[in-house]
């Protein structure tokens, strides 16, 4: 049999937008068809959120993204000020952003392996990427020990990344230079988990739980979905960039109906992008249209696009072509984490 090492040697490399004009290449598709001219439309309809001073951008999360080299591109879409809220899943955030936060990688693999063999040598697949299980592990714990030091109460999973970005902090700081949950405790960028228990964090409650049975933290994701919906309210109009579908995707649409409910008036989402392989015929929700999400009230079908591709090709295409284009520089940071923490959610 093989040993770890044999498996674990090439590291992911996350793509850098800064280093790739591609403004001319993208501009290029506009006269190409199929889902080139959709990518073109989708960079442009991006770009055209940055540059709507009265617009907040609301970047949401899903699948396997960080592990598949993409990690950079969320992190510089955050250092740059090209996004002001992150909606995500849990395992993005902690099991790999913040796993490479604590020194460790994701490797170079292939789905042509003998996956019982990775089993016995603690190895997990991700497709064609793979993670030492026992650096996970230490992961998990280190999220125990920081619900040990907290005030035993319900957070929402935005002040619980805030934690960890706290964590990072006074630990010496992230051991890499692109952590995401460490960029936006810096700069007040707010991330939501509505499933935060789905993920390495999900470990370590169930070990923070059961060791303090009387006392311990707990995640509210009903506080997620009021303090998103306040960031809503307090802004005069929103786009979303939405990576897949899934949790992150529905809930940040429901937060148009959420200020109905309110009566709040606040809009509809003006601005929609989102990349997707998934289909829509099934009903499910990681393909519906933005067009569908229009009949729920959610999405302004005036600047709307879906592009059918695969995330680690279309993602760095549409957030370089923005960012190249210099429509960043101009943004006033909302810094909705000092909203949050400061007012709570009566804001």
């Amino acid at each position: 049999m093989a040993a770890k090492h044999d498996y674990l040697k090439d590291v992911i490399e996350h793509i850098d937008i800064k280093e790739h004009n591609i403004v001319a290449f993208v501009d290029s598709m506009e006269k190409m068809a199929f889902q080139a001219r959709n990518l073109n439309r989708a960079a442009k309809i991006y770009e055209m959120m940055l540059n709507d001073k009265d617009c907040i951008v609301i970047l949401t999360l899903a699948g396997s993204l960080f592990s598949a080299g993409l990690k950079k591109v969320v992190h510089d879409m955050v250092e740059n000020n090209m996004v002001d809220a992150i909606v995500s899943t849990g395992a993005l955030m902690v099991d790999q952003d913040f796993f490479e936060a604590l020194g460790y990688k994701h490797y170079i693999g292939s789905p042509y392996v003998d996956d019982a063999e990775l089993r016995d040598l603690m190895i997990d697949r991700i497709y064609d990427t793979f993670i030492d299980e026992e650096e996970l592990r230490i992961c998990d714990d280190t999220t125990a020990k920081i619900f040990d030091t907290l005030e035993p109460r319900p957070y929402s999973s935005r002040e619980l990344l805030r934690e960890f970005g706290k964590y990072l902090e006074m630990n010496g700081g992230p051991k890499v230079d692109d952590s995401i949950i460490y960029t936006a405790y810096k700069k007040n960028v707010p991330i939501f988990v509505p499933a935060f228990s789905d993920c390495s964090a999900g470990f370590g409650f169930v070990v923070h739980q059961t060791n303090n049975p009387t006392a311990h933290v707990s995640v509210d994701s009903a506080k997620d979905f009021l303090e998103l919906t306040k960031i809503k309210i307090a802004s005069k109009e929103s786009g979303i960039y939405m990576i897949g579908g899934g949790v992150p995707k529905n809930f940040t649409q429901d937060i148009v109906v959420a200020a109905d409910i309110l009566q709040e008036n606040s809009p509809m989402h003006k601005y929609a992008v989102q990349i997707t392989v998934a289909d829509e015929r099934d009903g499910a929700l990681s393909g519906s249209t933005l067009k569908e999400a229009s009949s729920w009230g959610k999405v302004d079908l005036s600047y709307e696009q879906m592009v059918y591709a695969e995330a680690t090709i279309a993602m760095p295409l549409v957030t370089g072509y923005a960012y190249h284009k210099g429509a960043h520089k101009n943004r006033v940071p909302r810094e909705f984490s000092k909203m949050l923490d400061n007012v709570g959610v009566e804001a």
